[in-house]
């Protein structure tokens, strides 16, 4: 397959791996050993998306999302999901003022850079619902009238096993809105033993200071708008997404809408790597966490244990490159 690059492309790529590189570093102070899910965090950051974590509780899903916002120095509103959690809640609400006899808005916790939805499947799928709109539109429409959020905005939502009580899943439109998931995982045995002497007396957290500011977020995401796609590479992206669509194992394959957050969450991890141009590799490393989410397996499979992972891996793994 030939990439092609455009010419005069890289201004500004170096301070992408640069301002990044200082980013990963402040966070990995605090999050020990988990640096593939620090970088996709990045990734998926400076591509625009929102990023779901799911795991076990206490492995740091909620450890992770902080630390990253307050390492870009951007307002942090953090929305603890529980069953009696109002839609309201979230997006804020109109109160009369009595004085002057208007209504007023009062916005949510919405309205931040970073978005912390803890345990966000503990709430209702009503509930749940109230951030569609904040997260494909950046907007918030309370009673008749449209609210733009800041940016850059991103919702790093975490999210306890459907298995585990008091939890529901999320609905598949709510699950398309985020660009990955990624599984955080147990600690390795000496992370878990550095951690104690790390986190033993104080956490972290309480001493990390910001390394980059909103407006450099914002300088890089518009650099990371500007690598090239190659026309194969978008072929290839749609090759990826259509082969998710006819495999005979699932029942609801990936939407237009993931294809076009594959790409742009390959366009931030190239940046990432100072590259103005987007490979294959790129495609096929995101191709798990930004798909496997999205996708129903029949019964069949489910009964035979195939995972919606291990079904992306196989597609990766058999898909030719076009070229």
């Amino acid at each position: 397959m030939t990439v092609g690059v455009r010419s005069g492309a890289g201004t500004g790529f170096g301070d992408v791996a640069g301002v990044a590189g200082k980013i990963r570093s402040a966070v990995e102070s605090v999050i020990e050993g988990k640096s593939e899910a620090v970088n996709l965090a990045l990734t998926v950051m400076l591509a625009e998306g929102h990023l779901l974590i799911e795991d076990v509780p206490g492995v740091g899903k909620t450890m992770l999302a902080k630390t990253l916002a307050r390492a870009v120095d951007g307002t942090v509103r953090r929305i603890q999901f529980t069953p009696d959690l109002l839609p309201s809640d979230i997006t804020g609400v109109s109160v009369f003022q009595q004085d002057r006899r208007v209504f007023e808005f009062v916005p949510g916790p919405i309205f931040a850079t970073v978005v912390v939805g803890d345990e966000i499947n503990r709430a209702s799928p009503k509930t749940q619902s109230a951030l569609l709109e904040c997260m494909e539109e950046r907007q918030v429409t309370v009673d008749g009238v449209t609210h733009p959020l800041e940016r850059p905005f991103m919702v790093i939502a975490t999210q306890n096993p459907v298995e585990m009580e008091g939890t529901y899943a999320l609905p598949e439109a709510q699950r398309d809105r985020f660009t990955a998931r990624i599984s955080m995982g147990y600690p390795s045995y000496t992370a878990e033993l550095d951690m104690l002497d790390a986190h033993g007396a104080a956490s972290p957290l309480d001493y990390l200071q910001p390394v980059a500011t909103v407006e450099e977020v914002r300088g890089l995401v518009e650099t990371v708008r500007r690598v090239h796609t190659a026309p194969a590479i978008k072929q290839y992206a749609v090759d990826l997404v259509t082969a998710t669509r006819e495999h005979p194992d699932l029942r609801l394959g990936a939407s237009p809408r993931a294809t076009l957050q594959l790409v742009r969450a390959a366009r931030a991890r190239a940046a990432l790597d100072g590259r103005e141009y987007v490979l294959p590799d790129d495609l096929q490393a995101l191709a798990g966490p930004v798909l496997a989410h999205r996708l129903l397996p029949t019964a069949e499979a489910r009964v035979e244990r195939r995972k919606p992972e291990q079904i992306v891996a196989e597609i990766v793994a058999r898909l030719p490159l076009r070229g």
